[in-house]
């Protein structure tokens, strides 16, 4: 981040661009400006006003957090604020959250921050802590360390290789949308986990499939699931606009049956563990 921040306005165009793959005709018809004008600013020698900064920020796509590093480039102060879920003013969407999660119950849901950690989770949620070490539950909790660690759930995935492969690709697509190094060495990380699976270089379907399953033993059983993402549609809070709520459904009647059937709570999940670990 601080390295970002220290960069010129104009270099951080470029490398958006160069990012994006857009030209600077492109980029300046998308902020209704000259071409010769943002030539200028990439070369430092026009200032453009704290409006046209942010309206070159929209045709690249960029999310709040790099919005605001644009800002700071240009000399301005970030515009967007970012709050932690605990503000006062961040009450209604914690409301939100909470209740969102309740309503999914008895299928497991959670939302993740930026970097995949934790935020919120519902009780059924506690199915993805069974038989997970417990220094990968330690707060902050980043969901893909323990997906794919080896003393997290990788042994209790059957189709490991397959989940692997398409988890790194949406870390590898975030990566490459917000060039945030926090993320860019977390993919470093994952992609350094051992996994005795093939992994498919390209997501293809086989017969009869629709999307990429989690299939997960637990209790003597093979649970599949798929999951839906969810994200706030206009969000002027760096925070909010970086959660992410990913809910996951039965993907068979025999998975729902287990769900339904499964009172969770701490007790059960540490007996559960216990006997993962026999």
């Amino acid at each position: 981040m601080t390295a970002q921040r220290t960069q010129s306005l104009g270099d951080l165009l470029r490398q958006w661009r160069k990012r994006r793959r857009v030209s600077q005709l492109e980029l300046a018809t998308g902020a209704e400006i000259s071409a010769r004008h943002l030539s200028f600013v990439e070369n430092g020698r026009s200032m453009p006003s704290r409006e046209i900064v942010l309206r070159l920020a929209e045709p690249l796509g960029l999310a709040l957090r790099e919005r605001n590093q644009l800002l700071m480039a240009a000399g301005y102060a970030p515009v967007y604020e970012e709050s932690g879920l605990d503000a006062p003013r961040m009450a209604a969407v914690r409301a939100m959250v909470r209740r969102v999660l309740a309503a999914h119950e008895p299928f497991p849901a959670v939302v993740l921050d930026r970097y995949w950690n934790r935020v919120e989770a519902n009780e059924p949620a506690r199915l993805f802590s069974v038989g997970v070490a417990e220094e990968l539950l330690q707060e902050p909790v980043n969901l893909m360390r323990v997906c794919l660690h080896p003393d997290g759930l990788a042994p209790r995935v059957v189709n490991l290789g397959e989940w692997r492969a398409h988890l790194l690709s949406r870390l590898r697509q975030q990566v490459a949308t917000t060039a945030d190094p926090e993320l860019s060495a977390l993919y470093e990380e994952l992609a350094g986990y051992p996994c005795d699976q093939p992994e498919p270089e390209v997501e293809l379907p086989g017969p009869g499939a629709i999307a990429v399953p989690l299939r997960l033993r637990f209790a003597g059983r093979e649970l599949v699931f798929f999951s839906t993402v969810s994200t706030f549609g206009t969000p002027l809070d760096v925070t909010v606009a970086e959660l992410v709520l990913e809910s996951f459904f039965p993907a068979d009647d025999e998975t729902e049956a287990v769900l339904r059937e499964t009172t969770w709570g701490p007790d059960m999940v540490a007996v559960e563990r216990e006997a993962v670990e026999v």
